[in-house]
């Protein structure tokens, strides 16, 4: 998996390239909770996304649960294998999806 971060302001892009489960979701909690401090728009761009599991769901929770507290978090660009994902586990109806 392949982190790219791009951040202007208090907004912060992460575009996730890649595989996110098991293995590579701990990569995306490192670079989610560095946001933590001066972000108040989150946006992550899964153009690149392929697939993910129940590990990249949990970090998709926790980071919108901390965003929620003080700003706000988009998911951008998923494709229909992830959005098929994200409707049958209920994360359509949790996660702000562009």
């Amino acid at each position: 998996m392949t982190i790219n971060k791009n951040a202007i302001g208090t907004q912060t892009t992460l575009e996730i390239i890649g595989r996110l489960d098991t293995t590579t979701s701990p990569e995306l909690e490192a670079a989610v909770d560095a946001c933590f401090a001066d972000t108040q728009t989150l946006i992550l761009d899964f153009h690149g996304l392929e697939y993910i599991s129940s590990a990249g769901l949990r970090v998709l929770l926790k980071a919108q649960k901390g965003m929620a507290q003080k700003g706000s978090m988009k998911v951008l660009n998923v494709n229909e294998t992830i959005m098929e994902v994200f409707e049958i586990t209920g994360f359509s109806d949790i996660l702000t999806i562009e």
